[in-house]
């Protein structure tokens, strides 16, 4: 029996490309998604495996319930978890619309975080792996991001400490941390025009890295030498000093 990943944010992006990889490792796919259209099309593409689509959008409060109790209704068993839907959104805190960073605290963290709970006693019986996608936002503030960078703060934060309390449990948690890439992200967050987005790298290539983490048990992985030198300087720098930085970086 070949064993089954879920890939949320599954239809583009990092989420695509792990669809792609893991497919070609004969993975059977559960693969969630707003978007019904595109999640049809990618199950016709692959006539070899089964594969499972959910259209749900994580941003709505229960989504993430509703997806774990389709999951245990068609009795299927989850060895690899894959939390990679999220979004951004580029401007001031005050100039943002408030429903609008609320959806994203609730995809990028609730979301992930309910997923992570809802299968995790299952993860463990069949000693599986958990990969959440954060970003090299997550090691210092973000003005003009200021929500978004927080939310992967905690993603990793969380990634991290989650690791630790699994360590004895034959669970390993794998938490990626890409720097701008080739996605719709740019776009959707109104941020393609700074100084970050000048040299995006391709979603295949991040996705890769991340597959070999996850598969290698490593707990965090930051892609791009110089996104590492960036997140470390991050954690000596003074912190308002880091701020300053980052506005600049991200403004256009």
């Amino acid at each position: 029996m070949n064993n089954t990943v879920l890939i949320t944010g599954a239809t583009s992006g990092i989420g695509y490309e792990f669809v792609k990889l893991f497919s070609s490792k004969g993975y059977n796919l559960v693969l969630v998604a707003r978007n019904q259209k595109k999640l049809e099309d990618i199950k016709q593409s692959y006539q070899d495996i089964n594969v499972t689509i959910i259209s749900k959008d994580l941003s709505q409060i229960g989504a993430a319930k509703e997806v774990y109790e389709i999951v245990e209704k068609a009795s299927i068993r989850i060895d690899i978890l894959i939390n990679n839907a999220g979004f951004g959104l580029f401007g001031e805190f005050i100039e943002l619309d408030i429903q609008k960073q609320s959806q994203m605290i609730q995809l990028n963290i609730r979301a992930l975080t309910e997923l992570t709970h809802y299968f995790l006693p299952s993860l463990i019986e069949n000693k599986g792996k958990i990969l959440n996608v954060a970003s090299t936002a997550a090691f210092q503030p973000g003005p003009l991001m200021a929500i978004y960078f927080a939310t992967k703060a905690y993603v990793l934060s969380f990634s991290e400490a989650l690791a630790e309390e699994l360590s004895d449990r034959s669970v390993t948690v794998t938490v990626l941390c890409p720097g701008p890439t080739k996605t719709n992200f740019g776009q959707a967050a109104n941020i393609e025009g700074s100084k970050l987005f000048s040299r995006p790298v391709d979603a295949s290539w991040v996705a890769k890295k991340g597959y070999n983490a996850l598969m290698s048990g490593k707990t965090v992985v930051i892609t791009g030498g110089l996104n590492k030198v960036g997140a470390l300087a991050s954690s000596f720098l003074p912190r308002k000093l880091v701020a300053k930085m980052t506005k600049f970086i991200l403004s256009k």
